[in-house]
């Protein structure tokens, strides 16, 4: 159970990172979709709930149309049936009028309802017995009729007095054609010559009629209404009825005898809804069936316009909802912008205050944060700019007293040796050479002032070493004025003589050129020495000892490259050419600096 506890939580932990990191985690996917996905719940739950009330609402509608139209069959037949009876009440009158049938008043009377009324077939008078007395049309009796077998003779007899209705039938007691009739019978007592005497009046409707009457409802496409006998079960009426005697269609009689209002049953395998209205008077239902599937038909394209509609309202809802998002994300996303810019070291970046209430707060946050950024980053570039300078002028310190220690020993021992001219000659150069060294305290001075600094230094070696060297110093016209830091020749040019020359057995040269390359001024130092491996190139400009000899130690060059590219950059410093026994050659490389250019630095601070 734990390993699956387990399973479970790093399942979701990796599906939560996945989530985080894919755009899926984004605000305005977040927004837009949790918008639509509650839209579309409430408005599925409403389309459900609606379709549910309007499903119950077309059941009921369609129970009570059928009920309404089962309503409106048997009002037709109630008032059909009741036309018949006062018909029949007429007929009566006429013909059983002071318990005489005879006369041509009589017959005048009777021909007359007959031409009128196209639904009267016949009019039929008998004694008890079943023998006829009167009839219009006048007709004789089939002899094969067997009058008094029929169940119209036998309910007027059984109930005297009493209207009885028949079921439909074929008239066969007359020869002539077979119609399809409806038997009214009512058994009577008459008064005639002082005696009572007992008759039947018999009517045949024509059952056309009551057909016409039930044709005419329409229940669906295949909705239909039938008839039947509430006495017996009999199905006095059926669109259907050849089917019905051939025994190829039925119907559930027993629970429509019994039923009342609707009800619901199944046949064929389709379901169908029953509505049931008893005729007063005759005995009869009338039972209307409507097919369920028909409604359906109706759920069914209410459905699909419920679906067609909620996918107007989803591609509505997911529009404003991206809209919306939009509007809510647009700040936050231009925000994201501005911090990836001040990611890449941009920070002058400024973000416009709008959007809501929480995005314009944020906003300034931001603008705030940036600008103290700024700040912070001015101060410590200034105090990175002050600190360059208080290590500028460390170095410069480093330097000054190295040289001084090895120019005041070489003095101490040309005195030793009595050489004063040659004493005087190098104190008046070294004199001039912190002249200029001082320069009021200033760490940038022109080309032409660094060369003049180079050859009083030039000259003070050259008389230290016994003129063992010679050297020679050009420089372009355009460059004499340009500036440059202080300093950077004579750690090179000592370097030359102590580990190039002094060793090397011939006369050794030093040459010096300055000159422009695109946009660099360039200090050439080039020296016939003894020259250097890569390896002691490499640890002079790491600082070094050299192990060849024991004086210098590497350290004045190492830091003139430290203060050139704490001055210039890391694009600038010096560059080492060296072959053994060929001589070695330096390069000095910084940005053209003029003093114009100089003194608008100055005014601009």
């Amino acid at each position: 159970m734990r390993m699956f506890a387990g399973w479970i939580r790093s399942l979701w932990l990796k599906l939560r990172s996945r989530l985080r990191s894919s755009r899926v985690s984004s605000i305005r996917f977040i927004i837009t979709w949790s918008f639509s996905v509650f839209i579309v719940l409430v408005l599925t739950i409403m389309a459900m709930l609606l379709h549910d009330k309007f499903t119950q609402a077309a059941e009921r509608s369609a129970e009570l149309t059928t009920r309404q139209i089962v309503d409106q069959v048997s009002y037709n037949l109630e008032d059909y049936v009741r036309s018949m009876s006062h018909l029949y009440r007429a007929i009566e009158e006429h013909m059983l009028r002071d318990g005489t049938w005879e006369g041509d008043q009589v017959d005048k009377q009777l021909d007359t309802l007959l031409s009128s009324r196209e639904d009267i077939i016949s009019i039929t008078l008998l004694d008890s017995t079943g023998h006829l007395l009167k009839n219009r049309p006048s007709a004789e009796l089939k002899p094969s009729a067997h009058v008094t077998q029929q169940g119209w003779f036998q309910s007027a007899l059984r109930v005297p007095d009493h209207l009885s209705f028949s079921l439909p039938h074929i008239q066969n007691m007359y020869t002539g054609p077979y119609k399809w009739v409806v038997s009214m019978s009512k058994g009577i007592t008459v008064r005639q010559n002082g005696q009572d005497r007992q008759v039947i009046l018999l009517v045949d409707i024509n059952f056309k009629q009551m057909d016409e009457l039930s044709r005419r409802v329409s229940l669906g496409q295949r909705g239909y209404v039938y008839i039947i006998d509430e006495s017996a079960g009999n199905i006095v009426y059926h669109p259907q009825q050849q089917l019905m005697y051939m025994g190829l269609k039925s119907e559930n009689i027993e629970q429509a005898l019994v039923a009342t209002g609707s009800y619901e049953d199944e046949a064929d395998g389709q379901k169908r809804l029953n509505a049931v209205k008893s005729v007063a008077n005759i005995g009869w239902k009338i039972v209307g069936v409507a097919y369920l599937d028909e409604i359906m038909t109706s759920r069914q394209e209410v459905n699909g316009y419920l679906i067609r509609v909620l996918l107007v309202v989803l591609v509505l809802v997911i529009l404003v909802s991206l809209f919306l998002s939009s509007s809510l994300t647009r700040p936050i996303r231009l925000m994201e912008r501005k911090m990836k810019a001040v990611e890449r070291g941009d920070f002058n970046v400024e973000l416009p205050i709008e959007g809501p209430l929480e995005v314009e707060r944020l906003s300034r946050r931001f603008n705030l944060m940036v600008y103290k950024i700024r700040t912070l980053m001015n101060e410590i570039i200034h105090e990175q700019e002050q600190k360059r300078r208080l290590e500028l002028e460390a170095l410069q310190a480093q330097i000054n007293p190295h040289f001084l220690y090895n120019t005041l020993n070489s003095v101490v021992r040309m005195v030793g040796m009595s050489r004063n001219e040659e004493v005087i000659t190098m104190i008046t150069s070294l004199s001039r050479l912190f002249r200029i060294s001082l320069s009021q305290g200033k760490t940038i001075i022109t080309v032409r002032e660094e060369l003049e600094h180079a050859h009083h230094y030039l000259t003070i070696q050259q008389m230290r070493f016994k003129r063992k060297f010679n050297f020679s110093m050009t420089a372009d016209e355009d460059t004499l004025d340009c500036l440059t830091l202080k300093l950077v020749l004579q750690p090179l040019i000592e370097n030359a003589i102590v580990h190039g020359i002094e060793y090397h057995m011939d006369e050794g040269c030093i040459e010096i050129r300055v000159y422009r390359e695109d946009d660099k001024l360039v200090f050439r130092v080039t020296d016939n020495g003894v020259g250097m491996t890569e390896d002691q190139m490499s640890k002079l400009l790491m600082g070094s000892p050299i192990v060849k000899s024991g004086a210098g130690s590497g350290v004045a060059v190492r830091n003139v490259q430290d203060r050139i590219q704490l001055f210039y950059g890391e694009a600038y410093g010096l560059e080492f050419e060296s072959e053994l026994e060929e001589g070695t050659t330096v390069w000095i490389r910084i940005p053209i600096q003029s003093e114009r250019e100089e003194d608008d630095a100055h005014e601009s601070e």
